[in-house]
């Protein structure tokens, strides 16, 4: 499978990233160790995770999900096959949150001992936090980097400015630079990525993995009336796509799956994946099943035909009247 270079860093990575957020959530143990083997057996190799998956779920602390990946890292030995891409700054209920150089360092450690390796590849800022400057927190990173504790960063839920500022902090200090955006951008949820992350993603040559690459499930065309809401513990999430231009979304999903024959979840990804900006689209699967589903997406190449139908059914008001 032919690697994408992520931003102008050394890290290679498979187009597909697996997101981690369900494991220990929907997915036990057992089940997220054969998702995990099957994702490396067909060649794929990024996995994304945080410090603070699960926290939302009763009864967990959060670090469940590094957990369960560094328990399978120690049983499968293949900790040479993946890049481990986790993230820090979200709160961990009673314990804290933020970009604070003291709260990275810690959790820095944290990590590392749940994850049952030496080094994370790719370290995120999970949110911004503006209670701190961006030189501590860039600093904080260049010291993890020098150690060796971390070989690349990166940042999540970050506007384009706060970015931007970012990049001239370590441009002017000499530290590691952010190398990827983790922004929310899908075939539903475009507008904001298009017009503002993207033009500097291009300009600065950073590498992107969106998150909710299947807006939640929707895009997997399962939740079609608002009977179908209740199928998953995530059925409420997408009761707002519920509306004209969801339908119309779906429906070109449909045709264009019909024609390539596909299925809705996989043309979903394969959009993303063709898209210049874009490294590799996370998506998640609670199942062997759901991940060789996701897995195929990579073979599927959209033809221009193909990309031009979806871009007019999900285009967003701003496109819509140049369309019109």
């Amino acid at each position: 499978m032919k690697k994408r270079q992520l931003g102008q860093s050394a890290i290679a990575i498979a187009p597909l990233m697996l997101g981690g957020n369900v494991f220990g959530w929907t997915a036990d143990e057992a089940t997220s160790f054969k998702i995990l083997d099957a994702f490396v057996a067909a060649g794929l190799d990024f996995i994304d995770t945080a410090d603070s998956y699960s926290t939302w779920v009763p009864g967990h602390k959060g670090g469940e999900s590094e957990t369960i990946i560094g328990n399978w890292i120690k049983r499968s030995g293949k900790r040479q096959k993946v890049v481990i891409a986790t993230k820090v700054g979200s709160e961990i209920p009673g314990e804290g949150k933020g970009l604070s150089r003291s709260w990275i360092m810690r959790q820095a450690e944290a990590s590392l001992k749940r994850l049952q390796t030496d080094h994370i590849d790719l370290y995120q800022s999970h949110r911004d936090d503006p209670d701190t400057p961006v030189e501590e927190t860039l600093e904080a990173y260049a010291q993890l980097v020098k150690q060796g504790k971390v070989r690349v960063i990166g940042c999540s839920n970050f506007t384009a400015e706060r970015t931007r500022d970012s990049l001239a902090a370590s441009h002017k200090n000499g530290w590691p630079r952010y190398e990827s955006l983790q922004p929310h951008y899908n075939l539903y949820e475009r507008a904001t990525y298009e017009t503002k992350l993207e033009p500097l993603a291009l300009q600065e040559k950073l590498g992107v993995i969106p998150y909710y690459s299947l807006a939640a499930g929707f895009l997997t065309g399962k939740y079609r009336s608002q009977g179908d809401l209740s199928k998953s513990p995530r059925g409420q999430g997408v009761k707002k796509f519920l509306n004209d231009r969801g339908f119309r979304i779906l429906q070109a999903l449909d045709q264009v799956a019909e024609r390539r024959q596909s299925k809705p979840a996989q043309v979903a990804l394969a959009w993303l994946m063709a898209r210049e900006s874009i490294t590799a689209p996370i998506a998640s699967a609670t199942s062997v099943e759901q991940l060789n589903e996701l897995v195929a997406a990579t073979q599927l190449k959209l033809n221009e035909a193909d990309i031009k139908l979806l871009n007019t059914a999900s285009a967003y008001e701003e496109q819509a009247e140049r369309i019109a």
